[in-house]
């Protein structure tokens, strides 16, 4: 007879034992001190430790909330995740800072290890006030996103994410999972400075035909600095793409594009670049450039305004 019963069991173990069974029914049997699995033919045991010794998860209650649509929440995490940094040198950077404005119902979104930003802007549902600024660690969201991708074709589940934020605490609710976690303390720098406002030359590319000619110019960079220099020809509505390796040798390649205001050159790290390319979704991009020593800007379309995506040039 089915009844109650609680335990602590090695979660990955157990995620990666019921991934390889077959699709029939299973059944827990909880036992003195193990919890024995058996589906089909296959019989298990698995060691863990009494309910007791597991954690106590704070609960977060008494915050600010916010609704946010849950598709567009999962594409901006996809478009700026990938630039949090991996050194706990400036803690603040490890997460992802996200800035929720009520009154103008609007999420920002954004991610920079100071060598390259991704920034996304999302519109919120349903009615609130009040902003909040907070950073969440990245491996949270990236969880959240695991989430997103396994109930994603359950038709119950609700449009919309619940996030509600306290002083050092923010918590996640999408139908009946709640993922909470703690906040990264400190201020998040300042990036918006560094977002050009004005661009010396403006090109606009086919973005498949322009990252197929980035990778094959990347085979050829240099060791550890993974450079390709970029080159605007507004004469010939060229743009030239080149790299050269003193063991490997040397590769150029131009693709067609529309070019407006000056020639220009700028040097960039070919992964930086691929990884900013991937995230934008449309067939045209955007390419702002000023020179070689400013920010290298990279929006969709013909200047979408939802997502931006910065990389810092190689100084020669």
């Amino acid at each position: 007879m089915d009844q109650p019963g609680e335990y602590t069991i090695p979660s990955k173990l157990v995620a990666d034992y019921v991934a390889l069974l077959p699709d029939e029914r299973v059944d827990l049997d909880l036992l003195d001190n193990a919890l024995s699995i058996v589906c089909g033919t296959s019989k298990t045991k698995i060691n863990g430790l009494p309910p007791s010794e597991f954690p106590l998860v704070p609960q977060v209650t008494g915050g600010v909330k916010f609704t946010v649509p849950v598709a567009p929440f999962d594409a901006a995490l996809s478009q700026t995740l990938f630039a949090v940094s991996t050194s706990e040198a400036r803690q603040a950077l490890t997460g992802c800072y996200l800035e929720f404005n009520g009154d103008k119902k609007l999420l920002t979104v954004a991610a920079t290890d100071s060598y390259r930003l991704g920034e996304r802007h999302i519109t919120l549902a349903g009615e609130m006030m009040g902003e909040r600024k907070v950073i969440v660690p990245s491996r949270t969201l990236a969880e959240l996103r695991r989430i997103f991708g396994v109930l994603r074709d359950s038709v119950e589940l609700p449009e919309s994410v619940e996030v509600e934020i306290t002083d050092n605490q923010v918590a996640f609710r999408y139908g009946n999972v709640e993922l909470s976690s703690r906040t990264i303390d400190g201020v998040y720098p300042d990036y918006r400075q560094i977002i050009p406002k004005n661009s010396t030359t403006e090109i606009i590319v086919d973005k498949n035909v322009f990252a197929q000619a980035v990778k094959r110019a990347s085979l050829f960079s240099k060791a550890g600095l993974f450079d390709v220099k970029i080159e605007a020809k507004p004469e010939t509505k060229e743009i030239v793409l080149s790299a050269t390796d003193a063991g490997r040798g040397e590769h150029t390649v131009s693709v067609e594009g529309e070019i407006k205001g000056a020639a220009n050159v700028v040097t960039l790290n070919f992964r930086y670049l691929l990884d900013g390319l991937n995230a934008l979704n449309s067939e045209k991009i955007t390419v702002k450039m000023i020179d070689a020593m400013n920010p290298f800007l990279l929006v969709p379309g013909e200047g979408g305004d939802q997502y931006l995506y910065i990389i810092m040039p190689i100084r020669q």
